[in-house]
């Protein structure tokens, strides 16, 4: 996989030929004024990206009850 960054402007020039290579599995990266704005991934690499992201946060993360109070004391009713 490759990452292409390409100026707006260059990239409605040649749209086209830039979604072919996103098709092809590459990544464009859209810039402007050398600022990353958008950038532009096969549908496969979003999800596989999530899946890392998920395994990584997998190692550290801790789960607990949100949805109890953490100071007050409460009592159930019926």
């Amino acid at each position: 996989m490759t990452q292409l960054s390409i100026g707006v402007s260059e990239f409605r020039e040649s749209m086209s030929t830039f979604l072919q290579q996103v098709q092809a599995g590459n990544v464009i990266r859209l810039m402007y004024h050398g600022a990353e704005i958008a950038r532009i991934v096969p549908p496969d690499y979003a999800q596989s990206m999530a899946r890392q992201e998920l395994a990584s946060l997998r190692e550290t993360a801790v789960l607990g009850d949100i949805l109890s109070p953490i100071d007050e004391t409460w009592a159930a009713t019926q």
